[in-house]
């Protein structure tokens, strides 16, 4: 999943949303019913199952329903890759500014 680019830009976008990060949210703390995922949310019922719809598609969300009853829960592995993805740019980043605050220490040392 973390070498596929689209996936991860389907990520990305789904994490995008302040809708679809609260449900996000919510779902880090265990599974929930779409409805109990739509109560705090001031959006149609229809509304936040399109929003779960995209959540899947990225694989940050899986769903499954019994009856009556959708119930969601969080993908960690996805998560897991999101994270790791920034991660690795993080670090790069890291290492380049303690080059440059080397270079310029070593450059403040000879002057």
């Amino acid at each position: 999943m973390l070498h596929d680019p689209a996936q991860l830009d389907l990520m990305f976008q789904a994490l995008a949303d302040p809708a679809r990060r609260q449900m996000v949210d919510r779902l880090s703390r265990g599974p929930a019913s779409v409805s109990q995922l739509a109560e705090p949310l001031a959006m149609s019922l229809s509304a936040v199952v399109q929003h779960l719809n995209l959540l899947e598609a990225s694989g940050l969300v899986r769903t499954q329903k019994v009856g009556r009853v959708r119930t969601c829960q969080i993908e960690p592995k996805a998560l897991r890759a999101a994270e790791h993805w920034i991660n690795e740019r993080r670090l790069a980043w890291e290492l380049r500014l303690d080059r440059l605050g080397d270079f310029l220490a070593q450059t403040n040392d000879e002057n």
